[in-house]
């Protein structure tokens, strides 16, 4: 039986130094969890989210699917998004992609995976409907890059418009939902413009940045 020594050992050297950095840390991490921001991004091993920003575990509640995906019959990404706005009273919500993303690259290049392809079927949706956008750029990692931005921007509009954030507006929360995408060959986020802190901003925003048809650099 392998038991992947290798991991506990790492395991025990990592708690071993954050404790010697921080003593008590995770007594204090244990007694509590407040976190500002949820992060919903893409299951690519790659991108290590609360690394990204710099944030300590227990100051980022994540949430990760491949290519970073939100349906509105996903209870995995509901229950996560309900209990980070009604019970942890989470102030952010960031939908963050990646450029090189597979499964964006596959649903581009309409490449067959296998059952996951099910799950990609919204993001050949999105290739589909911006296809006239998508074909006035040169090259096609320019065209893959800009459908990598397209499906974020969508995937936060979604958020918008659950029921669950719909009601937290109306409730008069104070909550805001970020599109971002990261860049793994320069480890840098791009803020892709969509910042929405009611429908009406999530919309305009959508609009402005899904029409723009430039890659943010």
């Amino acid at each position: 039986m392998n038991k992947l020594p290798q991991l506990f050992a790492n395991n025990r050297r990592w708690a071993a130094a954050t404790e010697q950095r921080h003593p008590g840390f995770f007594g204090e991490l244990s007694s509590q969890q407040l976190p500002r921001y949820l992060w919903i991004g893409c299951s690519d091993s790659r991108v290590p989210a609360n690394e990204i920003v710099g944030l300590a575990p227990g100051e980022l509640f994540v949430h990760r699917n491949v290519a970073n995906l939100v349906f509105h019959n996903d209870f995995s990404c509901l229950a996560v998004l309900q209990y980070a706005i009604d019970v942890l009273s989470i102030e952010h919500v960031i939908v963050c992609g990646h450029y090189g993303c597979g499964g964006v690259i596959a649903s581009y290049e309409q490449r067959p995976l296998g059952l996951v392809d099910n799950w990609l079927l919204p993001i050949r949706d999105i290739a589909r409907t911006y296809a006239p956008q998508l074909a006035k750029l040169p090259t096609d990692q320019e065209r893959a890059d800009r459908l990598c931005e397209l499906n974020v921007l969508s995937q936060a509009r979604r958020v918008c418009r659950t029921t669950i954030v719909q009601q937290a507006w109306e409730r008069g929360r104070s909550l805001t939902v970020h599109a971002w995408v990261y860049r793994l060959n320069d480890g840098l986020l791009r803020d892709l413009g969509f910042c929405a802190t009611d429908l009406a901003t999530a919309d305009a925003d959508f609009e402005r940045t899904a029409g723009a048809g430039t890659i943010v650099r």
